[in-house]
């Protein structure tokens, strides 16, 4: 493991047609489908209408980070239907420069989202095995020339390639995980700052309180921040010396697809902007509202400007980190 103990130079020289952030990761059709409450097992519900969206973690994100101003690039898998040709065209239409592996004869990436009356959402989604993304199927040229690496650890053994090669070139790099991969451990370690969701430390830890094991995967993995996203309660940090806890605001949600993944561009574009931990949390989590406020994941994605007005005329949820702290020790 390479020690990280002072903060990333994030302004170094880079030439002027280079990236500014490169996502390698999933990206998915999304088929929405609001109920009226969620269905009970062996039951039958009725639903009105399904909408077919383009989403994917590491692709909303960087599609986000792209409409308010960062140059970015999209690395990922996809089959050779329509739905590949949809996220094409998208990439295509918000200026992503998207470097696109196609398997003939495999489906795309779908996942089934349904959104209940309080605008959670539980997802179903199917992968083909084929659409793992392979180490020898990346190019380092895609990586290097670029200010940060976004991950999300789907395609491990990718992952960890690509952000090899981006340590080596001393990009920031910064990671969405949900899930415990095989191998995710070695990817941890090359990662500067990671942000996952809220019963991920817990899990990788078996500490149950959450600032103790964002400490602990701190200094086990020599991360710079660690960080849970935890919906309504906000985002806690750890960034080796205190705890940063940022409430949510308060909005009426629609739809919380995409959430996480729009906060994870929140994040990376005020990183990338050399804004202090507490605005970047603050925005992240600003950008993350606005778009639980519309449907599907990337659908509250909106301008800058916009957000800077939400965040100036929205409240915060009230609850103090003790409060927050009490609520995720029952998860």
């Amino acid at each position: 493991m390479q020690p990280r103990n002072k903060p990333l130079q994030l302004n170094s020289m880079i030439s002027p047609d280079s990236i500014d952030l490169v996502g390698v990761g999933l990206n998915a059709t999304d088929t929405l489908i609001r109920l009226p409450e969620f269905p009970q097992r062996g039951s039958k519900l009725e639903y009105d209408t399904e909408s077919l969206m383009p989403g994917g973690q590491v692709a909303s994100t960087v599609v986000a980070c792209q409409t308010w101003g960062l140059r970015t690039r999209y690395v990922g898998k996809l089959g050779d239907d329509d739905a590949s040709r949809l996220h094409a065209r998208e990439f295509d239409r918000t200026g992503v420069d998207a470097r696109l592996i196609n398997v003939a004869d495999a489906p795309s990436p779908k996942s089934l989202i349904m959104v209940d009356q309080d605008g959670e959402r539980t997802v179903l989604c199917r992968r083909d095995d084929r659409l793992i993304l392979q180490p020898n199927e990346l190019r380092r040229e895609w990586i290097t020339d670029a200010r940060a690496l976004h991950v999300d650890g789907h395609d491990t053994s990718a992952a960890i390639q690509a952000a090899s090669w981006a340590r080596e070139a001393g990009l920031a790099v910064i990671a969405d995980l949900d899930e415990i991969y095989p191998g995710v451990d070695a990817l941890i370690e090359k990662i500067d700052y990671l942000i996952v969701s809220r019963d991920f430390p817990a899990r990788l830890t078996g500490e149950k309180n959450l600032v103790k094991a964002l400490r602990e995967i701190h200094s086990r993995y020599g991360c710079q921040l660690t960080a849970a996203t935890l919906g309504q309660g906000g985002v806690l940090a750890w960034n080796g010396n205190v705890a940063h806890h940022t409430p949510a605001y308060r909005v009426p949600a629609v739809d919380t697809t995409g959430a996480g993944d729009i906060f994870h561009a929140g994040f990376i574009f005020a990183l990338l902007q050399g804004w202090s931990l507490e605005r970047q949390l603050d925005f992240a989590c600003a950008a993350a509202a606005i778009n639980c406020m519309a449907e599907g994941a990337r659908g509250g994605i909106t301008a800058l400007e916009s957000i800077f007005k939400f965040m100036q005329s929205t409240a915060h949820y009230d609850e103090s980190l003790e409060q927050v702290l009490q609520t995720e020790m029952s998860y």
